[in-house]
């Protein structure tokens, strides 16, 4: 009997860890699958239309890329865990302050972090452009973004002219600034 018995335990332990196994795998694939093939037809890229999003601001009002058809959008993906995001941002609102009375805006899009963490890290680089919040990573995922910070150039028809992945110096956000400026075309 007592044989029998460990045969079966021994069965019974072996069919758990194949169920097991078998799960791990299925999920795997799934996530494999998912995030492979479904995510390439949602990456947006140079030449593409800008595709429509609707995200509260840290005043609690909502925003619509299309509020600003007709006007240049510097569409930046980042977090306060980002060291590059980190070092673009003074750039970014120093020319947001040349541009803010022209027809060209920054959108600066969170990605999946805590008011609190997003109005700490403004204060204390002193951010005035508007920042969107992503909480549930529903634009970045549609915009295909998979490193950040992640940035989109749309210019006043709603093309993305350009995308780039990384950090910028100066020069960069001052050259992209002027690419989507309606008046410098």
């Amino acid at each position: 009997m007592e044989k029998q018995d460990r045969i079966k335990r021994k069965r019974r332990r072996l069919f758990m860890r194949a169920a097991i196994l078998f799960s791990i795998v299925a999920a795997v694939g799934y996530v494999f699958v998912t995030n492979f093939f479904m995510a390439e037809a949602s990456i947006v890229n140079e030449g593409d239309d800008a595709p429509n999003f609707s995200l509260v601001n840290m005043e609690g009002e909502v925003v619509e890329l299309a509020d600003y058809e007709g006007q240049g959008v510097f569409l930046n993906f980042w977090g306060t865990y980002c060291p590059p995001c980190e070092d673009e941002m003074p750039y970014m609102e120093a020319e947001w302050q040349n541009y803010k009375d022209k027809d060209v805006e920054i959108l600066a899009v969170n990605v999946g972090e805590s008011e609190l963490q997003i109005d700490r890290f403004a204060n204390r680089h002193s951010l005035n452009f508007p920042i969107l919040k992503d909480s549930n990573r529903d634009v970045l995922n549609a915009y295909g973004v998979g490193v950040l910070p992640a940035t989109f150039l749309i210019d006043e028809h709603g093309e993305v002219i350009l995308k780039r992945e990384g950090g910028m110096s100066q020069e960069h956000v001052e050259n992209f600034m002027e690419m989507i400026d309606p008046a410098a075309s």
